[in-house]
């Protein structure tokens, strides 16, 4: 495990910054050559091999950031996940998934294994025996999400790796609920971390990126397969995401703290019924997720009230934006069963309990007062719209 001598802030502002040596300026020079030497050199760069400099310095500060020894860059968060997992699985291997996870994911494993004919096995839950029961003589890999998309159920890091180590499994997780601010996987003893560099990492809702942290020797397999997949990403785009890293822990303690008071705003709220988030004492998972998280994340989700429509209370927020996607400095609501869950079936959604009134509310780092007015207007005017139905249909 590699760990910074530096403080997180000093690791996100300064840790693989390229010097600019010719005008001295104050931020790393953009690398944008597609064909380098390749004679009488010490590196032969080449984009695909994700290996300029941008990206070789840039894959520094995350491996400093999340612990490890190395880092890779890729072109979106699911390029990140694919390229891993297929490294490390092959005909005939089978694979651990916990059953509560971002649907890109599971839609992957679902839709391409059966043709490479790998296995796989969801899990009925999250707790380590769930894993445990799920093992076959075959399986070489078990891949977790915690907190997980949407429903921030938490699931015990170092009981999971524990388990795949006694079994000599290799562990990888999606860490991008989390981000690196709040929690760190490999100090636990998981082996890869995965992000959706898109959310947290990249943060003002303007980057497509993926991220790998993990050993020397694991990133040689991934690298040995990602060269041929090319799921490179463009050195703008990672200078984009440098830059934009430099703000991370900012960023994301600012929107813990707004998640914390937000989750105790609907928590307390008469026509919501339930909130999703691990930083309420009532999450089931609240001492668990305590023991492993530095800061709860600034994302929840939420159910209102029978008979509220979820997606005409969206359609009435006036400051918080629907959109796609999440962790921008700007807060954000969806449901997910149109969007990153979408992809399941009706019965996969409701067995893992994502209803249609499920809102997963991605908080951004406005002022705590605007974000609840919002909410409460749109709440006001969904409940009108509600008492304005009923009394046409008993007219």
């Amino acid at each position: 495990m590699s760990k910074s001598k530096y403080g997180i802030n000093t690791i996100c502002t300064h840790i693989g910054e390229i010097k600019d040596e010719q005008f001295k300026g104050a931020v790393s020079p953009i690398y944008m050559s597609t064909s380098y030497q390749f004679d009488n050199v010490g590196v032969k760069r080449y984009p695909r091999y994700f290996n300029t400099p941008n990206q070789e310095h840039l894959s520094k500060k995350i491996a400093a950031l999340e612990h490890t020894e190395t880092a890779m860059i890729f072109g979106s968060g699911m390029a990140a996940v694919s390229t891993t997992l297929l490294a490390f699985l092959k005909t005939g291997d089978h694979i651990v998934v916990q059953n509560t996870l971002y649907g890109g994911t599971s839609n992957f494993i679902k839709e391409e294994f059966p043709k490479y004919g790998i296995e796989f096995t969801f899990t009925d839950g999250y707790e380590v025996t769930d894993f445990e029961v799920a093992i076959k003589p075959n399986t070489k890999v078990i891949h977790i999400e915690t907190p997980s998309n949407p429903l921030l159920t938490i699931t015990d890091i170092k009981g999971v790796a524990d388990l795949a180590k006694s079994k000599g499994l290799i562990t990888t997780i999606d860490n991008t609920f989390a981000s690196p601010v709040n929690q760190n996987p490999v100090d636990f003893g998981i082996d890869i971390v995965m992000h959706s560099a898109t959310k947290y990492l990249g943060g003002h809702s303007d980057i497509l990126a993926g991220a790998v942290a993990c050993s020397n020797a694991h990133m040689e397999i991934i690298w040995n397969v990602a060269k041929n997949l090319g799921g490179s990403l463009s050195d703008f785009t990672v200078w984009m995401l440098e830059r934009s890293m430099k703000t991370l822990v900012l960023r994301v303690k600012a929107q813990n703290k707004n998640a914390k008071k937000l989750a105790k705003f609907l928590d307390g709220h008469k026509d919501v019924k339930n909130v999703y988030y691990p930083g309420l004492k009532s999450h089931p998972q609240y001492e668990l997720a305590k023991s492993q998280m530095k800061g709860f994340g600034g994302m929840l989700s939420f159910e209102l009230a029978e008979g509220l429509d979820a997606m005409q209370f969206q359609k009435e927020l006036k400051l918080i934006k629907s959109s796609m996607s999440l962790a921008g400095v700007e807060s954000t609501v969806l449901s997910p069963h149109k969007t990153s869950h979408a992809l399941l079936t009706q019965e996969e959604r409701d067995a893992i309990g994502v209803s249609d009134r499920l809102i997963r509310f991605s908080v951004g780092i406005e002022s705590k007062q605007d974000l609840i007015s919002d909410l409460e207007q749109a709440i006001s005017k969904v409940k009108k719209s509600k008492l304005q139905t009923q009394e046409l249909k008993t007219s």
